[in-house]
């Protein structure tokens, strides 16, 4: 990433990585340095991501960043909630039921995920620990949750997955990484006790990010992409 000196604070200068490049290094990262962002950098991210195509230009997308002591009171709470059986309240709710060709797809992933991991197939410890990483967001320093107001309907929800998908692609192109988690659905309560949240937005997910720490056996995890002919229909008469 490219900066230029300044008395005050770095001023960031836009990469020159293409899209082509961001859409094919962009991944799901599980392991960050306890590194945090130039604040002018991230301003930057955000400012790129806000230009996402959305319905009417409604720009439905409610974000919520939590870092520093924050982030760490949350890691500690979802941690305790999740290792003391305390029951998830998702504001949405998450349909895991794959079959077919959708189900190969997820077991393919997890395979790989898994044995880049070196956790066996039968290792439930392994397995839950892996699971638990998640609510201690990877270690990441950030972790964005992204809601939206109820009102809105799945059509509007798929303008707010277009926007994350621009903001991790901008991660990308400015030398950091993430991972979209909907985990980060699981106690939407807390969120909203930290951010003091008192209208009716509703917490879809959530993408922990920032720079990617390489020692993490999970980051070494990389998953193949069908060919389009799998997803993609052409016809002209």
């Amino acid at each position: 990433m490219n900066t230029e000196s300044n008395t005050a604070e770095s001023v960031v200068v836009d990469p020159e990585m293409s899209l082509v490049d961001a859409v094919a290094s962009r991944r799901s990262v599980r392991g960050f340095l306890d590194q945090e962002v130039p604040q002018n950098v991230l301003n930057r991210i955000f400012e790129v991501a806000q230009n996402a195509p959305s319905n009417c230009n409604v720009q439905p997308w409610k974000v919520y960043v939590a870092s520093g002591e924050l982030k760490k009171r949350l890691k500690k709470q979802m941690v305790e909630n999740v290792t003391s059986g305390v029951e998830a309240n998702p504001d949405y709710f998450y349909n895991s039921t794959f079959e077919n060709e959708y189900r190969k797809r997820q077991v393919d992933c997890a395979v790989a995920l898994y044995s880049t991991m070196e956790i066996g197939r039968d290792d439930r410890e392994g397995r839950m620990r892996a699971s638990l990483r998640n609510f201690e967001f990877f270690d990441a320093p950030y972790i964005a949750f992204i809601g939206m107001d109820p009102a809105f309907g799945t059509t509007v929800a798929v303008d707010v997955g277009m926007w994350a998908q621009t903001l991790m692609l901008t991660m990308v192109s400015f030398g950091l990484h993430s991972c979209p988690m909907a985990t980060m659905r699981n106690y939407p309560d807390l969120v909203r006790e930290s951010f003091d949240i008192h209208d009716d937005t509703k917490i879809l997910f959530g993408i922990s990010f920032g720079y990617e720490d390489n020692s993490i056996p999970a980051n070494k995890t990389r998953t193949t992409r069908e060919d389009i002919s799998a997803n993609v229909t052409f016809r002209s008469s």
